[in-house]
């Protein structure tokens, strides 16, 4: 049970070539567009010669049965206990066991020190983050090689093992907006991200060219590497989730670093409820607090404006929240913000009947045709300016019909210790 990303992970680590197991069928939730399709030989192994179908997991129950399967791996992110255990129930009144696939059989051990960063939820900040990892390391004169969690939403033949130094490879490999979103900063700063399907394939190329690797993880999921030092970001707009969330507690628990983010805009008693969980579950993790510092590119153009506000996706679904810099930003400059859903169309109008968003419109595109309806929705409102809120600028692959600004945002460390303190020490201390 997956979405494209751990689903595959597992698969490739521990069932491929595995003659004590016969793996049946993939099933595919969270994303829209990623059921359907086929695990190709090229990546299901020599005992799948036809490769291995993927459904929608609705169909489960009835896979369970038409196949007598014995056992259901559950292997997606960003989703509660309750959530978790639903699904368990599910499997186990169709006959089946229900897994769930921890650390030693799933991560994969590198040959140089790999940083991992990783989260609690989706949308707590953690790009930032990797991207302040990234700038401190390369400043202390390692050579940096980012890998980035898996969004292989497109042909899975074409995505086996993909390397990204310029933009331009963006387009060579017609990622989505969500991929753009976390690539482009890590391309603009001067990294190369490698990304794709086959993670120990992508591993040993990039050990070719990094003194350090850092794990930019996904979601809220576990690392696929085993790493040297853990850092986890946790969000105080969301107090208690780094409890309640699966597999985000387990990050939360196994973390040298916990990064309390966004304590500028977080209300002081959820800051203080966070502190206190995280000191009950993980007393031994380094703590550091920090607020995302968000830069608006023109504030004039925004003052007194009626604006749209085109926010990350993930961030709005996955994540839940229901606003993002974009809302925080305009709401600061007094802006007057407009409501899309009534110019929304297609699958950007089904993604706001189904996750019951506001007024923030998520920056979702899947595939081309999705794009090309966030395209028309934002061109369909009216309004006088679009806030770009996401990683990404739309401007880039979008014709937009009215001005639009970018607002974006990056981490600044409140007090001590810091996280490159605390980077050089854990590193020295693990050799």
């Amino acid at each position: 049970m997956g979405a494209a990303g751990r689903d595959f992970h597992n698969f490739n680590v521990y069932f491929r070539d595995n003659d004590a197991y016969e793996v049946v069928a993939f099933t595919a939730t969270q994303i829209p567009y990623i059921e359907g399709r086929t695990y190709p030989p090229e990546l299901a192994g020599s005992m799948y010669p036809q490769g291995i179908p993927i459904y929608p997991e609705d169909e489960l129950p009835d896979l369970i049965r038409k196949h007598e399967v014995d056992e259901v791996v559950f292997a997606y992110s960003d989703v509660s206990h309750e959530y978790v255990m639903h699904k368990a129930s599910l499997a186990l009144s169709a006959g089946a066991d229900f897994r769930l696939m921890g650390p030693s059989t799933t991560m994969l051990k590198a040959k140089v020190p790999v940083v991992a960063v990783c989260a609690t939820r989706t949308g707590s900040g953690k790009s930032t983050v990797s991207r302040k990892v990234c700038r401190i390391l390369k400043e202390n004169g390692y050579k940096v090689v980012v890998v980035r969690h898996p969004m292989p939403y497109g042909d899975l033949r074409k995505q086996i093992c993909q390397r990204f130094a310029t933009l331009e490879d963006l387009d060579r490999y017609e990622c989505t907006i969500e991929e753009r979103e976390e690539y482009e900063p890590h391309i603009t700063n001067g990294f190369v991200v490698y990304a794709g399907v086959d993670y120990e394939l992508i591993l040993r190329e990039a050990e070719r060219e990094a003194d350090v690797i850092v794990w930019d993880g996904g979601n809220n999921d576990l690392p696929f590497y085993e790493p040297n030092i853990h850092i986890v970001v946790v969000d105080p707009h969301r107090p208690g989730h780094e409890l309640t969330y699966h597999p985000g507690e387990a990050n939360l628990r196994m973390a040298d670093v916990v990064v309390i983010n966004k304590v500028n805009t977080a209300e002081p008693k959820a800051v203080e409820a966070v502190r206190k969980n995280v000191k009950e579950v993980n007393p031994k993790a380094v703590m550091i607090e920090a607020s995302s510092e968000i830069t608006v590119e023109d504030p004039d153009a925004i003052k007194g404006r009626k604006v749209l506000i085109v926010e990350d996706g993930p961030t709005l679904i996955h994540g839940g929240l229901s606003y993002g810099a974009g809302i925080i930003a305009a709401k600061a400059l007094g802006a007057n913000v407009v409501d899309p859903r009534p110019y929304a169309i297609g699958s950007i109008l089904e993604a706001y009947v189904k996750y019951g968003l506001n007024l923030s419109l998520p920056a979702m595109g899947y595939r081309k045709e999705q794009i090309e309806e966030l395209e028309e929705t934002i061109n369909r409102t009216p309004c006088d300016l679009v806030i770009i809120g996401t990683p990404v600028d739309l401007r880039r692959f979008m014709c937009l019909n009215k001005p639009a600004v970018r607002v974006t945002y990056e981490l600044k460390e409140l007090g001590r210790p810091t996280l490159e303190e605390v980077i050089s020490k854990l590193l020295l201390k693990r050799g």
